[in-house]
């Protein structure tokens, strides 16, 4: 038997659509888990088995995270780290992350879904690549299971420690033939490929700075055999440059091409030294990027070209990156600081430009945190608000604090340009996961506890090994 749910009498619903349509006064119905209609309240069904009045409220399409280490929710503001970039940053965390365990890792996932419900996040891939003591990437898609969150999961790797020229410290890198078991044995037993799929997986092997050539081509062509999606970090920072060119003798993008790693089923995180050669190839080939400013900004990477990448036509998505290197995960924190960097960013690119406030506009932003980022995941079913379309939707309270005196004069622009706010519902698959502002699917508090716990746990585990 079917199950309906009524949005009623919402302020604004922001669709993001192909239209882009802004409806005043309107309303959603959902069934089941799709989107069945949307308009004027007065043209939908004004009842169904759970109303939720909106009035006062934005509506918009559930935000789509494209990039994330949720694990490192256990090593945010670690003092030894704090000021370093990218690669002391990683040989800092290394022997930390060496201690994880299964319990850490579903406790970790939950804790960072919970931030990202909260936000107005429905969909969030996550890219883990550390599997010591046991830990499986099973352990991250039943802990995205219990807290309802549509989640893509992939599978990372690193197999060249430092001893064979890589970045990891030996202990933490694995076989590669045991790599491409596993990731097959993974795609066999969770990936969905049907509209709606609540859980996919996707291939990543980390970076090239800590995986073999030969592991890049063969992810490769075990991800196509299967229908799946190519994920890895790329031009991070300028160090990844240099070993780019001293390992490979080419840049990045360069290296990705040699080894199949461009497409529209490739998708790419932060891309922040991408040169134009590189922007050409990833608008011809349809290669997506994942945005993650906050952390190049935390890391001191550099400000990715996101606009200049925009005008080429590469596809574009956000990602809040690892809860250690941002420190955080909220995704319309993420969009505001995209629209904020991109307009200074070109103003302080080398060779000069005409950049000015409205390089990025508030709807721009928004659209790169909704229907870009399920363009970067190769989902057309999220992403927008129309029928047919999946039924995830974040619910935004305009009478709040945050965004008093903005959000009467324009409410999505009010929702980018004033303090990031929280959801007051937050709706997945048609299911409501965040109802007044408060998760329904998990107790938040004893998670926290526990979390707390379980990071302190690590951090001195990592000191008696040393």
């Amino acid at each position: 038997m079917s199950k309906t749910l009524l949005l009623r009498n919402a302020r604004c619903v922001a669709t993001f659509d192909d239209q882009r349509r802004e409806l005043s006064d309107a309303s959603v119905f959902i069934r089941d888990h799709q989107i069945e209609a949307i308009g004027p309240a007065a043209d939908l069904p004004d009842q169904a088995d759970e109303v939720l009045d909106l009035s006062g409220c934005l509506v918009t399409p559930g935000l789509v995270n494209t990039h994330h280490h949720m694990y490192q929710s256990l090593t945010r503001a670690i003092p030894a780290v704090q000021d370093a970039e990218l690669f002391s940053w990683l040989q800092g965390l290394y022997p930390i992350w060496a201690g994880l365990t299964p319990e850490m890792v579903r406790v970790s996932t939950q804790v960072a879904m919970a931030e990202l419900l909260l936000s107005g996040c429905t969909t969030s891939s996550d890219h883990l690549y550390i599997y010591p003591n046991g830990v499986r990437l099973d352990d991250s898609i039943e802990a995205a299971q219990a807290i309802g969150m549509r989640f893509v999961a992939t599978r990372g790797s690193m197999s060249v420690g430092r001893s064979q020229g890589g970045l990891p410290p030996d202990e933490v890198v694995e076989r590669e033939d045991a790599i491409l078991r596993d990731t097959q044995r993974l795609i066999e037993r969770w990936h969905d490929a049907r509209h709606g799929a609540m859980v996919q997986v996707a291939v990543a092997p980390c970076s090239p700075f800590s995986v073999s050539r030969d592991l890049m081509r063969e992810s490769a062509l075990l991800a196509r055999a299967h229908g799946v999606r190519l994920h890895t970090h790329l031009a991070e920072n300028d160090h990844d440059i240099a070993y780019s060119r001293d390992k490979f003798g080419c840049t990045p993008a360069e290296y990705a091409e040699q080894l199949g790693w461009v497409g529209h089923d490739v998708w790419h995180a932060h891309c922040v030294k991408l040169d134009a050669a590189g922007m050409a190839l990833f608008a011809r080939t349809r290669t997506g990027v994942a945005h993650c400013p906050c952390s190049n900004m935390r890391l001191a990477s550099g400000i990715a070209p996101i606009r200049r990448m925009l005008d080429a036509g590469v596809p574009v998505g956000l990602g809040v990156d690892g809860s250690a290197s941002n420190d955080g995960a909220h995704m319309l924190g993420e969009a505001r600081q995209a629209m904020l960097l991109a307009r200074v960013g070109r103003a302080l690119e080398p060779f000069g430009c005409d950049a000015g406030p409205a390089e990025m506009k508030a709807r721009d932003a928004l659209a790169l945190a909704t229907r870009g980022g399920a363009e970067v995941l190769g989902r057309s079913d999220i992403g927008s608000l129309a029928v047919g379309q999946c039924a995830d939707l974040a619910v935004f309270d305009l009478a709040t604090l945050d965004l008093a005196g903005g959000a009467v004069h324009d409410p999505v622009g009010a929702l980018l340009l004033c303090a990031p706010a929280k959801t007051r519902h937050t709706v997945v698959h048609g299911r409501v996961v965040v109802r007044d502002g408060q998760l329904t699917t998990l107790d938040l508090p004893p998670l926290i506890e526990q979390h707390n716990r379980l990071a302190l746990q690590l951090a001195v585990s990592a000191l008696s090994r040393r």
